[in-house]
């Protein structure tokens, strides 16, 4: 069974910046159609910021970067810039299916546990 693990998060001040990593193990991140990282804040739904085809949500586009490791088999999230607002849960998440549809619209198979961001004023 595949399994994603994500690290890297933590607390950090507005402005600063944080890196996001995610370890797919059991498989390679080169066999995912989409790539993705969501976010959830506490009584919100979970939203995506940032997609493997270049796409990003408006609120972290130019600050936000989502890169692949095909050595390491891990996918990054790079933050810069952080906002208050960027404080939530993220999660990265993988699928496979050929044909589901853009990337931002389809629903993903595989689902890392999360890790927490905060980010103070």
């Amino acid at each position: 069974q595949a399994q994603l693990v994500e690290s890297g998060g933590g607390s950090v001040e507005a402005g600063g910046s944080l890196k996001l990593s995610c370890k797919f193990h059991r498989l390679y991140i080169a066999s995912a159609v989409c790539l993705a990282w969501f976010r959830q804040a506490p009584g919100k739904r979970r939203v995506g910021v940032a997609y493997g085809d270049g796409m990003y949500a408006d609120s972290v586009r130019g600050r936000f970067t989502l890169t692949l490791d095909h050595r390491e088999n891990t996918v990054n999230l790079q933050m810069d810039n952080v906002k208050p607002e960027d404080s939530a849960m993220y999660y990265c998440a993988a699928d496979l299916k050929i044909g589901g549809g853009s990337c931002r619209a389809r629903e993903y198979d595989y689902w890392g546990q999360g890790t927490q961001v905060t980010v103070s004023s």
